[in-house]
């Protein structure tokens, strides 16, 4: 992944469109060239700018100012959606400190190869957006702790544009999986970790198959209880039917599937998987000094991480924490459905609810 920082205050691109508004900070994308080859790197120009007369405040993780680690681009490839395959990360829940302060009348502009985090190397005409949503993408409160008397908005995204690239592989083909490093059969194996974590990861799997069991009995009890609305907010049948549905599939990821977890991650963070990459988690720092269960725990932490796979739940991340949690599931319960966390604070069930 290469990410150059430039200048901050103009588009130099020849190819470049307008920006759409999010209350005061826009978003822009631009390329410099119209047509790439199959050895042009897919690279493009992402400028955020506050058009209004206050400070605008960021989340970090959801700006492309440093090393991506969410999905921030809608592409598609001749009109089907290219999936994100880059990662996806358990953070706790943000602080004043993680928003990236953009100051009246500023820019700030970087530029990002894309190639790494979307399949570009089948032929095809493709549009690309940046594009990233979360109910905490803008702060309420800034870094020194005055609030900010404004309805925040949960989405920012840049007109997209259009591409030609003549790839690797003709028009038409079928993108196949990432190969996986670990065998087809059921069971654990671990990567880089040492004999005290393999058996903290053992007990932490075998705590998140109780979690993924334990809400799966609850969901195949047709049950729609406080803990049900607290995480995933009022009955909608449809709704429910796709809760359930995840929960099939988590209980059965842990059961049956080839799980391998890494331990060589040194990011401050949980957990982070790539989605498209079943079943592998890689672990974090904040990981070892979870609890086993409980709130924000190892168990749960696995199962945050094992909801995020295309082939389990496909969950997003549009909130961390229990009290963004459950106010999601409050203002929008389809994005509670969606959000990772839910799930995990769901199979917790800490404290107990019925």
């Amino acid at each position: 992944m290469n990410l150059k920082h430039l200048g901050a205050f103009a588009l130099a691109a020849s190819f470049s469109l307008g920006a759409y508004a999010a209350d005061g900070l826009t978003a822009s994308i631009s390329m410099d060239k119209r047509a790439l080859g199959p050895r042009d790197d897919v690279v493009v120009h992402v400028t955020l700018t506050n058009t209004s007369s206050v400070s605008q405040y960021v989340l970090k993780w959801h700006t492309p100012f440093g090393e991506i680690e969410e999905s921030l681009f809608d592409v598609t490839r001749d009109g089907a959606k290219v999936p994100y395959e880059g990662m996806h990360v358990k953070r706790p829940a943000p602080t004043a400190a993680d928003y990236y302060v953009i100051q009246p009348g500023k820019s700030h502009k970087v530029t990002v190869e894309l190639s790494q985090m979307y399949n570009m190397s089948i032929s095809g005409d493709y549009s690309i957006r940046y594009s990233t949503k979360s109910a905490k993408l803008f702060s309420n409160v800034d870094p020194v702790g005055k609030a900010v008397d404004k309805k925040q908005p949960d989405t920012l995204e840049s007109p997209a544009l259009s591409v030609s690239i003549e790839g690797t592989l003709p028009r038409g083909t079928v993108a196949k999986a990432p190969e996986q490093p670990f065998p087809s059969a059921a069971g654990l194996s671990f990567s880089k970790c040492t004999t005290s974590q393999q058996a903290d990861i053992t007990t932490a799997v075998s705590t998140a198959q109780g979690m993924a069991n334990d809400g799966d009995a609850y969901l195949g009890a047709n049950k729609t209880g406080t803990r049900y609305t607290k995480w995933f907010g009022s009955y909608n049948s449809g709704r429910y039917s796709t809760v359930k549905s995840h929960f099939v599939a988590l209980k059965d990821a842990f059961a049956t599937k080839p799980i391998t977890v890494d331990c060589g991650c040194k990011k401050t963070y949980y957990a982070y998987v790539y989605p498209t990459q079943p079943y592998k988690i890689y672990v974090c720092k904040a990981f070892w000094s979870a609890p086993m269960s409980g709130t924000d725990s190892k168990g749960g932490t696995l199962v945050h991480e094992m909801s995020h796979f295309n082939v389990v739940a496909g969950t997003d991340d549009w909130v961390y924490g229990q009290s963004g949690a459950a106010s999601l599931a409050i203002s929008d319960p389809s994005k509670a459905i969606d959000n990772a966390d839910s799930h995990e604070y769901f199979g917790e069930n800490t404290p107990a609810l019925p």
